[in-house]
């Protein structure tokens, strides 16, 4: 604290000196001892006061974190590479599913038309064939057939 300012001379201020109380050490009794390998022998550091008493004790190391695992770094050019590989393949196999398609697509469309002869041709046949046993229909003779003005009576 700073002295009150009343003009006093510093000789007339009073000093206040303060001692530590020493600790009077209770009854120690030894802890029993456990034989025990330790890894490594900690270092053991003393200190002597100013009223001569010793401390002793072992120093105590901050505690280290564990290193973050750091990835290694990777180029700009190896992703893009990558990318495109992957961009690449599913180009391919999009064109090969278009092909395909496409292939399949015209199978089916000569399936159709076969069919479609098939049954046309069929039904051709059938006209042709049948018609030399059956005479149906109806027959126009020309010879006898009037035409008039672009109109024809039969």
């Amino acid at each position: 604290m700073y002295p009150e300012q009343h003009g006093n001379a510093p000789a007339e201020r009073a000093v206040e000196v303060h001692h530590p109380t020493p600790i009077t050490p209770a009854a120690v009794t030894p802890a029993p001892l456990i034989p025990v390998q330790p890894g490594h022998v900690p270092a053991v550091a003393s200190v002597v006061l100013p009223d001569g008493r010793v401390v002793t004790g072992y120093a105590i190391n901050p505690v280290q974190p564990e290193p973050a695992v750091t990835k290694p770094p990777v180029s700009r050019a190896a992703v893009n590479v990558a990318l495109g590989g992957v961009g690449f393949l599913a180009v391919c196999g999009g064109l090969l599913l278009l092909t395909s398609f496409i292939a399949a697509l015209t199978a089916f469309v000569a399936q159709l038309i076969t069919l479609a002869a098939v049954i046309f041709g069929g039904w051709i046949a059938v006209q042709i064939f049948s018609a030399s046993g059956h005479q149906g229909g109806t027959t126009v003779n020309v010879r006898k057939a009037v035409i008039k003005r672009n109109k024809f009576y039969g």
